[in-house]
């Protein structure tokens, strides 16, 4: 591989980590959020959770706990890791090419 092309692979394996990574937070966030009982009615908070409930929308609900805060962890939080893990391997994968 040339260098151009390495550099080019680093470039975006740098990009798709820092990617997962936000998405990870705004997930983590969400998470930190509800539990501390943040206010609904604010901005922020209403963008977060809006954020949140999208890259979640496959596991949002997927646990049936009888607990709220622990659907929200565990659902949020699953999405979370999943992004992570998968973006950190994907640019891990591509940094290697």
């Amino acid at each position: 591989m040339s260098p151009e092309n390495h550099r080019g692979a680093n470039q975006a394996g740098t990009i798709i980590a820092i990617v997962a990574d936000v998405m990870a937070v705004i997930l983590g966030l969400w998470i930190l959020m509800y539990l501390l009982g943040a206010n609904r009615a604010n901005d922020f908070v209403q963008v977060v959770h809006e954020a949140a409930a999208w890259l979640a929308g496959w596991s949002h609900d997927l646990f049936t706990f009888d607990e709220q805060w622990a659907r929200v962890v565990a659902g949020y939080g699953l999405a979370a890791v999943v992004y992570l893990f998968v973006g950190h391997a994907i640019a891990n994968r591509i940094n290697r090419h």
